[in-house]
């Protein structure tokens, strides 16, 4: 019997040395998106702070598609170990109730290990649009219903989802535009083929300032210190709000040590003047907070676009 007691207790113990020992080996922080994307540069600064920190590897892993759902599915299925770490963003939180066929659930099979930053949106138009302000545009836009054209990066892109998230507060109709990614739907809104976007303001900030673009609102809760003179879009309309955000997130059941040193290192990096500028650089905030927030914070997003998912119609499989 004491035999048979030991064998049960050695694997726990084993497994709770190697919980207070992590890491002892390399770690890939896996993106769902292309080197040189925007996810890409932040997944690899934390990878290098990450490294630094704790002595060993943190190497970026690149496997893009379906919209980053590649990369989601194949950290789902792997040990649950602290070794193979998914860098999670706003999409994620979008995808999870937009696609129909992901064989997971992002809220339950992922342990919410850091949040990084905050990247604030922007309302804005083309010069040519007679509107200057929040209320000017509603008013307009509902003189001339399905008339103003929102482009966007794609169907269930960031861009359409706070268009449409704003529709559904507003009761405005516009016409929306998919583009294959934010880049082209930029570029039309600039040559103004089409009126309006709500895109990430540090893909937007040069043509802002250059006077290209006329800047409504910043979709943030606050003002940006790149845009001080623009107010929140939700001070004209009540609850609006939406940032996109990058983490990180381990399978479900990687052991609650794990987690909780991924988390203090990340906030610790935060923390550093040199990372707060090297975001700043790429337009975000750092965002700093524990394990259990960040978990309510994913649960929120999917909710409110689970909500915008049904009130606009949207399916996709």
């Amino acid at each position: 019997m004491g035999r048979a007691i030991g064998a049960a207790v050695a694997p726990m113990w084993s497994h709770a040395c190697l919980a207070s020992e992590y890491p002892v080996r390399p770690a890939r922080i896996v993106v769902g998106f292309p080197p040189g994307s925007s996810s890409d540069i932040v997944a690899r600064v934390v990878a290098q702070s990450l490294s630094a920190r704790l002595g060993h590897q943190f190497i970026v892993d690149n496997r893009p598609g379906a919209s980053g759902n590649i990369a989601v599915e194949y950290v789902a299925k792997a040990i649950p170990d602290g070794y193979t770490i998914l860098f999670m963003l706003s999409s994620n939180a979008i995808n999870a109730v937009l696609y129909h066929n992901l064989d997971l659930d992002f809220v339950h099979d992922f342990a919410p290990a850091a949040s990084i930053d905050r990247l604030p949106l922007v309302m804005e138009v083309n010069p040519s649009v007679p509107t200057k302000t929040v209320p000017e545009f509603i008013a307009y836009a509902k003189a001339n219903p399905g008339k103003i054209n929102m482009a966007s990066g794609g169907l269930g892109s960031p861009q359409h989802m706070a268009g449409e998230l704003f529709q559904m507060h507003t009761g405005v109709q516009m016409l929306h535009v998919p583009y294959k990614g934010a880049a082209p739907a930029l570029a039309d809104l600039v040559g103004g083929r089409v009126d309006v976007m709500f895109d990430v303001l540090a893909a937007s900030i040069g043509f802002i300032e250059a006077g290209k673009l006329r800047p409504l609102a910043i979709c943030s809760k606050r003002r940006s210190p790149v845009l001080p003179d623009v107010a929140p879009l939700g001070d004209y309309v009540p609850g609006f709000e939406v940032t996109a955000w990058h983490g990180i997130g381990v399978p479900a059941r990687t052991p609650a040590e794990i987690v909780a040193k991924l988390n203090a290192e990340v906030n610790a990096a935060l923390a550093t003047p040199d990372m707060a500028a090297t975001l700043a650089k790429l337009g975000a905030e750092p965002a700093p907070m524990t394990p259990l927030q960040f978990g309510r914070f994913i649960a929120d997003d999917t909710e409110k676009w689970a909500n915008v998912v049904k009130f606009a119609h949207i399916k996709l499989d």
